[in-house]
């Protein structure tokens, strides 16, 4: 009987040996989280699972495969983080079973987000690149970007950026889940600045800071991040669940002040947002980063308010370009927040203060609602950049709506997946 006891447990022990490795995933909020982004290390998943050198780690819940990416951050050829994309219920706990695969075989996610710097060829066409460094702004102005500059985006909403010495972000609304970057300028696409059945160019950015261009705060006054000794675009992560890219800056001159910037902008699939984390080498605790909103079509008030840890501000009304509303916001965390005012809505172009006579633009920033954030020098300061357009969804066409899908975001921001 003792013998058969022993034989007992000794199967016991080789079952439970082979079983997968688990990992343990806790929503701790009481409402459903759709398309939550799970980022783990390597040293996490190395804690889990033994891999090989070929292999690379994959994840089920209850027998299905849970969409997953492996980013090489530091550019070494070897991963870093993996991310995943996960549905949870309210209150939900999750296992993941963690197998490994080659990396031959690695499934491959529905592609969600993208990125695109394409530069102009001599035949007209655009060539994509990882990595580029734009016109010196002491040289004539030329437009050498397809789109005017860099794009990123989700299957819900694009961004820009203009890749010359304005550096204004401008924005794409999508009537649909497509991506878009990487056919803007091309034969058959269409003008951008019309509607079409994708959807539109819908912000107006004229010297504005556009849809969350930087500045920096100094003695009162707003220096926007631009005209700099050098602009360069390095691609860092291009995936289906999260793309990543940094814009550099050196040689910038803030009031007599050399400074340099680097905003490394992130992605995810599913949101109406990108996250940014802007590192200014050589600000001083008196200077704030600053992020902001273009006023120029606006007749509403624009908004304010506290959500989970963030401070927001906002605007909607009907001021896209397709005479409809469109709604963009800011979150900055609370304990973190500077300044918020409105700036002139003079034109200093007209004024004299030109920049690129080509674009009417001026250097000056105005027309523009922002938002400060306390600066330490070399450590990044994030924040989050909203956007909705009301031709996209229902519930886009009221302030009310948006403030809502806001809050839900910053509280979920403010209360990450939990994993246990």
């Amino acid at each position: 009987m003792k013998q058969l006891f022993f034989f007992v447990l000794l199967a016991t022990a080789l079952i439970a040996c082979k079983q997968e490795p688990v990992l343990v995933l806790n929503n701790n909020l009481d409402v459903e989280r759709q398309d939550e982004i799970v980022v783990l290390s390597r040293s996490e998943v190395d804690a889990k699972i033994k891999l090989e050198a070929n292999e690379l780690p994959v994840f089920h819940k209850n027998g299905e495969a849970v969409p997953a990416q492996t980013d090489d951050l530091d550019g070494d050829g070897l991963w870093d983080e993996v991310v995943l994309l996960i549905n949870f219920q309210p209150a939900e706990t999750v296992e993941l079973q963690i197998g490994a695969v080659s990396k031959e075989n690695y499934p491959l996610s529905e592609k969600r987000t993208n990125l695109r710097l394409g530069i102009k060829q001599d035949d007209g066409s655009f060539k994509e690149v990882d990595n580029y460094k734009a016109i010196p702004h002491t040289e004539p102005f030329k437009v050498i970007a397809q789109g005017e500059g860099v794009t990123w985006e989700n299957e819900k909403i694009a961004f820009r950026v203009y890749f010359d010495c304005r550096n204004v972000k401008d924005l794409f609304g999508k009537r649909k889940p497509v991506m878009v970057a990487d056919d803007v300028h091309t034969p058959g696409f269409g003008n951008y600045h019309e509607l079409a059945d994708w959807g539109m160019d819908v912000l107006h950015c004229g010297s504005s800071l556009g849809s969350g261009g930087i500045a920096i705060l100094k003695n009162d006054s707003l220096i926007r991040l631009g005209s700099t000794a050098e602009f360069e675009y390095q691609k860092i992560v291009e995936g289906p669940l999260r793309s990543i890219f940094e814009l550099r800056y050196s040689g910038w001159d803030v009031d007599g002040e050399d400074m340099q910037a680097t905003e490394r902008i992130t992605i995810y699939p599913g949101k109406y947002w990108f996250e940014s984390d802007v590192t200014i080498n050589g600000c001083s605790e008196d200077n704030q980063v600053v992020t902001g909103i273009v006023t120029s079509q606006l007749t509403n008030e624009p908004f304010q308010f506290e959500a989970g840890d963030f401070t927001c501000i906002g605007t909607h009304d009907v001021q896209s370009l397709n005479n409809d509303e469109l709604g963009m916001a800011v979150l900055v965390p609370g304990k973190e927040t500077g300044k918020i005012g409105r700036t002139t809505d003079i034109n200093f172009f007209k004024k004299g203060f030109v920049t690129v006579q080509e674009k009417g633009f001026s250097n000056i920033i105005s027309e523009t609602y922002f938002i400060g954030q306390h600066c330490q020098d070399a450590v990044p300061a994030k924040h989050y950049f909203f956007s909705v357009w009301g031709l996209d969804k229902e519930q886009w066409k009221t302030e009310e709506g948006f403030r809502k899908y806001i809050s839900e975001e910053a509280v979920k921001l403010s209360t990450p997946i939990e994993i246990l």
